[in-house]
């Protein structure tokens, strides 16, 4: 067992060698750390790239809207991320309520954040009397910057990675395994992810949304979103080291609870993208002008 571990982690890049520190500064007892600049970085931008998409011909709102469509997007992932966290992987903090509102025990959950986000949105539109479905198309398209960012946090915490790996890039990540065991190297999952659902999956939505007529098919935006980031998710829980808290149950040795949780969203995103023709109608801008057929 020794000697398979000591050939995994020999001449591979260490983690603590990379003068990497999950917080940007501290000043007196307030304290500005990387994961809480990753989502204001993917909220910040992605509303940028929002209002860029919005001033494209057959817009589902104006520009107006935009401010207050991020306020409620974000409520829905901070909300959502936490509550979809506390069910899904630690389900205990319900009897423990003070714990919930403690945002860093434990973290977040992307799939409860997708739901907190998509009542947002809905809750948004009615408010609004606009299409919700085509809205979140916009949406979808801007999120992965949110996920390339909020990944590279991961990586920077030194948390969530993955398993043990002997390829030329695999890290040597501290406090992965009981003290006075020799620590693996490992798969640096967390860039793994930050490169599929945050570069590949941008770059995808890029193409359908700029070069083919995919926003005026309500909902087939945000169906390859969701079944891009499922698939994306899917196949890295492959080399992801599983929660700990699953360990020796069927969420460790046979499935993943993230990979559990994915496949609503592929089977969803498939459902979304096959009857998004169907839903195609005469778009009337919001901002005026010519329609768009």
């Amino acid at each position: 067992m020794i000697l398979p571990l000591l050939a995994a982690s020999a001449g591979h890049i260490r983690f603590t060698d990379l003068g990497l520190h999950p917080d940007v500064f501290a000043i007196g007892p307030f304290t500005l750390r990387w994961y809480s600049l990753a989502y204001i970085a993917g909220i910040v931008i992605g509303w940028w790239y929002l209002l860029k998409l919005l001033a494209q011909p057959g817009a589902p709102m104006a520009r107006r809207h935009a401010d207050d469509l991020v306020f409620y997007a974000t409520l829905g992932i901070i909300l959502g991320g936490r509550i979809g966290y506390v069910l899904f992987y630690a389900p205990e903090m319900i009897l423990h309520p003070i714990r919930i509102l403690r945002l860093w025990d434990g973290g977040m959950s992307f799939h409860g954040g997708v739901l907190g986000t998509t009542i947002g949105i809905i809750l948004f539109a009615r408010k609004n009397g606009l299409n919700w479905l085509r809205i979140h198309d916009y949406v979808a398209c801007a999120a992965p910057f949110g996920l390339f960012f909020g990944r590279l946090a991961n990586f920077v915490n030194g948390e969530l990675w993955g398993k043990p790996s002997d390829l030329p890039w695999a890290i040597v990540f501290p406090h992965t395994v009981p003290v006075g065991m020799i620590e693996p190297a490992r798969h640096p999952s967390q860039l793994y992810e930050a490169g599929l659902e945050g570069l590949l999956l941008f770059a995808v939505l890029w193409f359908f949304f700029w070069r083919t007529k995919a926003r005026y098919e309500p909902g087939k935006l945000v169906g390859i979103f969701v079944l891009g980031y499922g698939l994306c998710r899917f196949f890295v829980e492959f080399f992801r080291e599983p929660d700990s808290q699953f360990a020796g149950t069927f969420f460790a040795t046979t499935i993943h609870m993230g990979q559990v949780l994915c496949l609503p969203m592929i089977a969803g995103g498939i459902w979304l993208i096959a009857t998004a023709r169907g839903r195609r109608e005469r778009v009337e801008p919001i901002a005026g002008g010519d329609s768009v057929a």
